[in-house]
């Protein structure tokens, strides 16, 4: 098991077990079928209760696995004739939202979202997956040519956070978030959103304000990272697995509080074990939730968005 996690370790442990007895036997000439078969069935067994009981907080590990696909490993899987646009018409490119036309199922389509790098120097590259100014307004300058020429719009949602530097916070930070919001409140064209690893903060709102908002079963989705919660409670971002536990940040916990519509099944281990199949869960779960919004004129999509956040939240008296 490429790039384990702890707390499946002891799965390790087994599977280690297996094959070792495996060769044994193969090198020996001895017949070890039926300890295999035995091994192989405590194996599933302790699969099956070690994925079925995950955490908030491994849920956060999952969610932030190196061999997680990315934005553009989904498009690739999913869409046909992408073809990727490049800068905001104002700044630069920035690499840390890739978005483009393609086509789903034969629909012409917008796709945007957040992109991760797949080594040190990607990642450098893409910062981490945490955009600038100049990236939220690139993915907002999609979006308008997305609603100009009607559309869809789909937005892949994987980053800690918006770039938190100086330079950042120079160029607009703050605003080019808040007109993604209120643009995208606006357009008239289905806008589907899909939580693929971690959502954080207002980086993860800025292309996050769809009609459907999905979530893969190991994402999590937070108006800040556990990392930085921990920072500001406890002043020690080490108690990271403490804050994801308590802040409700699971597919499980969104969809009870209306956040969501779906959550995507991943494949036993999580997105990363096999990408192919993950792909195919998230294709057909876009292109149910399209056909149905692809019924509905510009005013009814904008008028479905506006009551899908405004029923967030709930107001008790105590």
């Amino acid at each position: 098991m490429a790039g384990e996690l702890p707390f499946e370790r002891p799965l390790v442990e087994l599977r280690s077990k297996i094959e070792e007895l495996q060769r044994f036997g193969a090198e020996k000439s001895i017949d070890f079928t039926d300890e295999i078969a035995r091994l192989e069935e405590r194996y599933a067994r302790l699969k099956e209760e070690v994925y079925s009981n995950i955490s908030a907080s491994q849920k956060m590990h999952l969610a932030r696995h190196h061999q997680r696909p990315t934005t553009l490993d989904f498009i690739h899987s999913m869409f046909t004739d992408f073809m990727e646009l490049h800068g905001d018409r104002l700044f630069g490119d920035d690499l840390a939202i890739v978005g483009g036309v393609a086509k789903l199922n034969g629909i012409p389509v917008t796709v945007i979202g957040h992109q991760r790098g797949k080594d040190t120097k990607d990642n450098i590259a893409r910062f981490f997956g945490s955009p600038h100014p100049e990236g939220f307004r690139k993915a907002l300058r999609l979006m308008q040519q997305a609603d100009k020429f009607k559309r869809p719009i789909i937005t892949f949602i994987d980053t800690k956070g918006a770039y938190p530097g100086s330079a950042a916070e120079e160029r607009g930070q703050s605003e080019a978030i808040a007109r993604n919001l209120r643009e995208m409140s606006g357009f008239g064209v289905p806008i589907i959103c899909v939580v693929i690893g971690e959502g954080g903060s207002g980086g993860a709102l800025a292309i996050g304000v769809g009609n459907r908002v999905l979530m893969l079963e190991n994402a999590i989705y937070s108006v800040i990272s556990p990392n930085g919660a921990a920072s500001i409670l406890w002043k020690d971002a080490s108690r990271a697995d403490e804050a994801a536990e308590a802040m409700k940040i699971t597919a499980d916990d969104l969809l009870g509080f209306g956040i969501i519509e779906e959550i995507v099944t991943e494949p036993k281990g999580g997105a990363h074990r096999d990408w192919d199949e993950q792909a195919g869960y998230v294709k057909e779960a876009v292109w149910k939730h399209l056909q149905e919004l692809l019924k509905l004129n510009a005013d009814q999509l904008r008028m479905d968005r506006y009551e899908k956040f405004r029923k967030v939240g709930k107001f008790t008296f105590v």
